[in-house]
């Protein structure tokens, strides 16, 4: 965390001054705004959290609860959505709070004495470190308590508006606010009064009964499974010696069970499978009482008993795979002739099973999607039609999801019986970990995503998928640290200039001939995207990367551009300068080429685009593609 550079800071530097809507922030829903969120689940919370973060735009976030959720579902936190936390501040309060994943462990019946079950074998949670970050379990009330109190802290202090609900909206593309939206306080003193407000944007984030996405027009489309779970929290004492261990557990014939630990140590969930259904008792499942379903887990963990001391919440629901056939309001003949004004996240877009972990990572990532773009277009910074990536790209990752939940259900109800390879369960586990933990999300060419022509030059850090990031010497400090972790949730784009192999100089290298035409060149994207009177790195946030050992690369050799100048004062950042040291070499890990690249990552995390140092023309046209320059934006 850097802090002082704008003068003397003696309080919590995580809590930032107020700014623009932040100040004195109006407790009544304003009649005209830039963006109504509605719901505050986890892609809605990642939105505002990230808004907030902008005080010029005006935000609200309405939720029809009185209050904060309580009791979440959601519990398993796969290692991207971590990384993300990472870019919003959090992912260390959160891992010290949570239940660490190391390892599942698989068992089956004893061939011996097939009524017992027998633990068959173990697998590693992340044998082949896909990330820096850990695989955790945590309630989903903690993770949005944590993205709500980043909007408080954040400039533009955004809270959410409980007790008020959204009943429609119309919509009119023509006008200055084209939103007009209906809401009603439904508790406190105003409880029954409605009113219309109105929003340049809509952002629907409120679940699987999406009252947003029924506004749009739009419908969930799939099938059920006809396939029942019992879901339960509780505290247990037990002699089933992996009850703090997330367990795939099969019996014979009594069923399976899906076990995960919670935080905190006593707390543990079951999955517990009630078998196949019918069309006719699908739905009657539902009334079945928890006494049944414990009942039920005590007979498939035999010989091993529990004894359930507290029930701190349980659910029966039927598997289910739906995906809505629309992520905005622009339906697909209109695609191209307008821009989308209202926009549905999360669990209102894609519903699945809860045993593959995904609901609320994936959600996260719709936010995280869909918020720097909001900031980008309402700032002036990028063009209306950014807005039309969210669709296009979403779209297709939440069906990736659906296909792979599908296949994972099946697997994790499927008889003993029928496995023709006892080990067939845990071997599609260990192939597919990278699909659930996050990682298989490979965004296609785009205005912002580019195509492969020079993938070659840096065939670690794969485009349209998440920058893996890698330890460097921070030459300032000379401290070893993870890249990709200075990447905050602000809106900038960063370029990672990794150097060719010559030492540091001012000039006569390539990465010298890049710094000097990125400072000085108007056509260079710094200069024809950055206002004046700014931070140099306020639009571009880019590092220096150098192959040499750190004892090697001085500062003074280094151009200034990459150890840009901050207001108020005009301080040089010295902090984004690195290089390798102490047995860590990224261009080794990430198979960056010894004759440089630039390597420029989205705001969300993922790879745009890899260039060579000299590919001055490339690099301009890929942001003339995505942004304004300063002067014809909106807000300029």
């Amino acid at each position: 965390m850097q802090i002082h550079h704008r003068g003397y800071v003696s309080g919590d530097p995580r809590v930032k001054e107020a700014a623009g809507y932040g100040i004195n922030r109006a407790a009544e829903i304003p009649d005209e705004m830039d963006v109504l969120i509605v719901g505050t689940g986890p892609a809605a919370s990642v939105v505002t959290a990230q808004l907030s973060r902008f005080p010029s735009i005006n935000v609200r976030a309405i939720e029809m609860r009185p209050g904060r959720l309580e009791v979440g579902q959601a519990d398993g936190i796969q290692a991207r959505s971590v990384e993300t936390f990472q870019a919003f501040g959090f992912a260390n309060e959160v891992i010290e709070e949570a239940y660490r994943n190391v390892e599942m462990c698989f068992w089956t019946p004893d061939p011996e004495n097939p009524a017992n079950i027998k633990r068959h074998s173990r697998a590693a949670d992340d044998a082949t470190g896909m990330s820096e970050f850990p695989h955790i379990y945590v309630n989903q009330s903690r993770i949005l308590d944590y993205f709500l109190r980043d909007a408080e802290r954040a400039p533009g202090k955004v809270t959410p508006d409980y007790g008020v609900e959204y009943l429609g909206c119309e919509i009119d593309s023509g006008a200055e606010y084209p939103v007009t939206a209906h809401i009603k306080y439904v508790a406190g003193e105003r409880a029954g009064e409605e009113r219309t407000v109105k929003a340049k944007y809509l952002v629907g984030g409120d679940g699987a009964r999406s009252q947003v996405r029924r506004s749009l027009g739009h419908k969930l489309h799939g099938d059920a499974a006809l396939h029942a779970w019992g879901v339960m929290d509780v505290m247990v004492n037990t002699d089933f010696p992996d009850i703090q261990v997330k367990c795939s557990i099969q019996s014979h014939e009594a069923g399976n069970i899906l076990l995960i630990p919670r935080e905190g140590g006593y707390l543990v969930r079951f999955y517990v499978d009630l078998g196949e259904l019918t069309a006719e008792d699908a739905g009657a499942i539902r009334n079945t009482p928890v006494e049944e379903i414990v009942a039920t887990a005590n007979r498939i963990i035999h010989p091993y008993t529990m004894d359930v001391k507290n029930v701190a919440w349980f659910s029966v629901y039927e598997v289910a795979h739906r995906i809505t056939d629309g992520f905005d309001d622009v339906e697909e003949h209109e695609r191209g002739t307008r821009c989308a004004r209202a926009f549905i996240m999360g669990d209102a877009c894609h519903t699945h099973s809860a045993k593959a972990g995904q609901g609320m990572n994936v959600s996260i990532q719709d936010g995280f999607n869909l918020g720097w773009k909001l900031a980008a277009v309402l700032e002036g910074r990028a063009p209306d039609a950014l807005l039309d990536t969210y669709a296009e790209e979403r779209k297709v990752i939440a069906q990736n999801l659906i296909d792979f939940d599908k296949e994972w259900s099946t697997l994790m109800a499927k008889s003993v019986d029928d496995w023709e390879d006892p080990d067939e369960l845990e071997k599609y586990y260990t192939k597919t970990q990278e699909f659930p933990a996050g990682f298989m999300t490979q965004y296609t060419e785009s205005a912002i995503t580019t195509g492969l022509e020079h993938q070659d030059l840096a065939p670690g850090f794969p485009v349209g998928k998440r920058f893996k990031s890698a330890e460097v010497i921070r030459r300032s400090d000379n401290r070893w640290r993870h890249l990709g972790h200075f990447h905050e949730a602000d809106g900038r784009w960063r370029v990672y200039a990794f150097a060719d192999a010559a030492a540091p100089a001012l000039e006569g290298t390539a990465m010298a001939d890049f710094a000097a035409w990125w400072e000085k060149d108007s056509a260079s994207p710094r200069n024809r995207y950055t206002p004046p009177g700014v931070d140099q790195d306020s639009v571009f946030d880019t590092k220096a990367i150098y192959q040499q050992d750190y004892t090697e690369v001085e500062l003074h050799d280094v151009p200034k551009i990459f150890q840009p100048l901050k207001v108020p004062y005009g301080l040089h950042d010295i902090n984004q300068v690195f290089a390798a040291g102490h047995g860590r070499d990224i261009f080794r890990e990430r198979e960056v080429s010894r004759s440089g690249a630039i390597v420029v990552v989205r705001p969300d995390q993922y790879v745009a685009g890899i260039f060579p140092l000299d590919a001055r023309e490339e690099i301009s046209e890929f942001f003339a593609g995505n942004m304004l320059p300063v002067g014809t934006g909106k807000n300029n």
